[in-house]
């Protein structure tokens, strides 16, 4: 059997995101794989993004001062993803 028209595999699953619905959240989950660039190896050592629903990213914290150190760090981590990303994903992070 001739296929009169192929496709790139790139174009085939751009327009299967879009037609489940999945580009915001694949874009939600980008988050995870940048937070290392965003926060930077010590920061990365002591913290473990979990999950990001809603534009709210919910951080493991190792230790308590750590914990404490980030929440004034928050503004500035949230502005660094987000300029990293391209877009205004993240809104609020919520270290645990």
């Amino acid at each position: 059997m001739k296929v009169s028209n192929p496709k790139s595999i790139d174009r085939v699953l751009a327009t299967l995101i879009q037609e489940l619905g999945l580009g915001p959240r694949i874009k939600q989950l980008k988050v995870l794989d940048v937070w290392v660039e965003a926060v930077g190896e010590q920061i990365a050592k002591v913290t473990r993004p979990d999950r990001i629903e809603r534009g709210k990213l919910i951080v493991h914290v190792k230790k308590a001062p750590w914990r404490n150190e980030l929440i004034f760090l928050k503004k500035d981590i949230i502005a660094k993803l987000n300029r990293i990303l391209g877009e205004e994903i993240v809104k609020e992070i919520i270290f645990r």
